[in-house]
């Protein structure tokens, strides 16, 4: 009997509803402790906030860490902070949410793109010295869907050319690479609580860090430009009110007691996936075995082979997937260098040489993996079970054999 697909009528494979957030009434009476109490800001960065900052700076076993208003401020807090001056270069790569780059100019800087690897989807170290010129001072990586990048090589590179590394671990909270908490390894790490994020409060973020000094200099930046120790109208930095709230704090100090036991979850449930999957013809997931201990999956990502599939487009097979009840999405349509504001420099930016030109920007892996490959499956449907991983690649196949009878 053919099975019919369920974007042309038939039946789902997967009927499960992948809820998140994830909460209980634990959560719910936290916040109203907040709202009961009428202290729901943190003018001070005390309270439930710093509570909060402590606890996940030990989580990730590091000595400080900064709350602010989104992984975006994180980011730039870190890159200020760290001392760039307009017209410094910044080594990022192509395939990642744009504000990774957008930061960078921002802060008056030049995003540099740098390919990722083709197995891994993240920076690829070979190519990152080729990159490296006198205004470099700075390389982010991004543990792109919770895949450890390769911190070592990383580290290596950016001792021997005096280089800051900012982590963007914004898909990877709880992430371990070679025994260490990603995000604790470079000279900062930046985290995002968005709503769609492991560790989610709506919105907010964190920078972690062992130097007291960048610590000092972020703390001021989020707050106004204050400094400990000043008065409350004594201003030193050209700061902002990046601070989050009481209630965000609250809220992130439950869901973080969640998190470890999520994470061991989405980990196991992508080592069976990815071996599942592996026996497909057409379908390759990204690999392990980079020293990451532990996977965080913000994203199952899978290469996906049309030529395999009767010549179905990888928007197309991404639909089908998702109208088969797997969370599945195809991902970014392009690498961050095409997107308008780059291509046409709407920057507010005076420090951006007029040589730098990003039309000119050619990235093949990265375009590759928007253009051809990437397909995504969310992090809420890697909290299933092992029955559920059976059910996506039960989907996936079905796709595969109506498709080649097509």
């Amino acid at each position: 009997m053919k099975e019919i697909l369920a974007l042309r009528g038939g039946p789902k494979t997967v009927t499960r509803n992948f809820s998140w957030p994830v909460f209980d009434e634990s959560d719910v009476a936290a916040i109203t402790q907040v709202a009961q109490s009428g202290q729901w800001g943190n003018p001070d960065c005390g309270g439930l906030v710093e509570k909060f900052e402590n606890e996940f700076a030990s989580f990730c076993g590091s000595r400080y860490a900064i709350a602010c208003a989104n992984g975006s401020v994180a980011l730039r807090l870190a890159l200020i902070a760290s001392g760039v001056k307009p017209g410094d270069e910044v080594i990022v790569p192509p395939y990642t949410f744009i504000a990774t780059a957008t930061i960078v100019v921002e802060a008056n800087c030049v995003p540099v793109f740098v390919d990722i690897e083709p197995d891994t989807y993240n920076l690829d170290p070979a190519q990152i010295e080729a990159a490296i010129t006198p205004r470099t001072k700075a390389i982010i990586p991004v543990h792109f869907a919770g895949q450890a990048c390769d911190m070592d090589r990383i580290m290596a590179i950016a001792k021997k050319h005096h280089l800051t590394v900012i982590e963007d671990a914004a898909h990877a909270h709880g992430g371990v690479y070679k025994g260490k908490k990603l995000g604790s390894i470079g000279h900062a790490g930046c985290f995002s609580f968005q709503s769609s994020k492991n560790l989610n409060a709506g919105e907010g973020g964190l920078v972690v860090t062992d130097d007291e000094a960048l610590y000092n200099m972020m703390n001021s930046l989020r707050n106004v430009g204050r400094v400990k120790g000043g008065q409350w109208y004594e201003h030193h930095y050209l700061g902002c009110n990046y601070r989050i709230t009481q209630f965000q704090a609250a809220l992130l100090s439950q869901q973080l007691a969640r998190l470890e036991e999520q994470t061991q979850v989405r980990d196991a449930n992508g080592k069976y996936l990815s071996n599942l999957l592996a026996s497909i013809e057409g379908i390759a997931p990204l690999t392990r075995g980079h020293g990451e201990t532990v996977h965080t999956h913000h994203l199952f990502i899978f290469r996906y082979d049309k030529s395999k599939f009767g010549g179905v487009s990888k928007k197309e097979f991404a639909e089908m997937l998702a109208a088969e009840g797997v969370p599945a999405f195809m991902g970014y349509p392009k690498p961050i260098y095409e997107q308008p504001v780059f291509q046409n420099k709407n920057f507010m930016c005076y420090a951006l040489p007029d040589t730098v030109d990003y039309t000119r920007v050619h990235c093949p892996v990265a375009e590759r993996a928007c253009y051809e490959e990437a397909v995504w499956i969310l992090q809420h449907a890697m909290l299933g079970s092992k029955e559920d991983m059976e059910q996506f690649a039960a989907a996936i196949k079905k796709i595969q054999h109506a498709v080649r009878r097509d």
